[in-house]
């Protein structure tokens, strides 16, 4: 999506968010962010070693019609191998979302995924940081309920409790991967509409129609972050 240029009148407004993925090892973290920013899926798709860097953008409703509003998340896909677990820190630090991911055919990946959200809590704190759990594979329940190790009511009970949104998706034919960003590009909005405010009324009278609000970002230059 071309973010420099607009068939609307008005101003446009493009946010910039920080997103990581969290999760065991194999329950399809890299298939949801090549779903959602490439729209393919590969069944044989290797580990994530360290750490992988993607974005993309969206365009999000509820904005004034006036204006147009463009959400950039720069996604860090993190490695599930427990041998990675120490780098977690480095990618989820100032981030603004996280998608934490589970496997709806593994019940121990649900309880690592609570693990996530426990550390992220602990570590990051959830006033400013918008937490979406995910139920991956739902395809590979379908016509075999059976393979379902992780029943969704159980899923839905603990993100209501925890406060965070939830989503069940698969991530191999597509199905609820776009709304899960979506939804969090509207959270995200929500959270920072004050700010929004006031960087337009900065640029009020100004000859530029679109309004950039940068907020925390991944830093792309450090030398760690280079397994990508």
């Amino acid at each position: 999506m071309d973010c420099n240029s607009s068939g609307r009148s008005g101003n446009r407004v493009m946010l910039q968010f920080k997103l990581v993925l969290l999760g065991d090892s194999s329950v399809g973290k890299s298939s949801i962010v090549y779903r959602f920013v490439k729209d393919s899926f590969d069944e044989f798709r290797e580990s994530t070693i360290g750490a992988a860097f993607l974005s993309q953008t969206i365009k999000i409703s509820g904005s004034s019609e006036q204006s147009e509003t463009v959400i950039k998340f720069e996604i860090w896909d993190t490695a599930g191998q427990e041998r990675y677990k120490s780098l977690a820190p480095m990618y989820y630090r100032n981030a603004n979302a996280a998608l934490v991911v589970y496997d709806v055919t593994q019940q121990d990946s649900l309880t690592k995924a609570r693990a996530w959200v426990n550390e992220l809590k602990n570590k990051v704190g959830d006033e400013d940081l918008v937490i979406c759990l995910v139920g991956n594979k739902i395809d590979l329940c379908d016509g075999d309920e059976d393979k379902r190790a992780v029943e969704t009511g159980e899923a839905r009970d603990y993100a209501a409790e925890q406060s965070l949104l939830f989503y069940e998706v698969s991530a191999k034919t597509g199905s609820g991967v776009r709304q899960i960003f979506e939804s969090i590009g509207e959270k995200l909005y929500e959270t920072k509409k004050d700010e929004l405010a006031a960087a337009r009324n900065r640029q009020m009278g100004s000859s530029k129609d679109q309004v950039n609000v940068q907020l925390q970002r991944p830093s792309t230059n450090d030398p760690t972050s280079c397994c990508y």
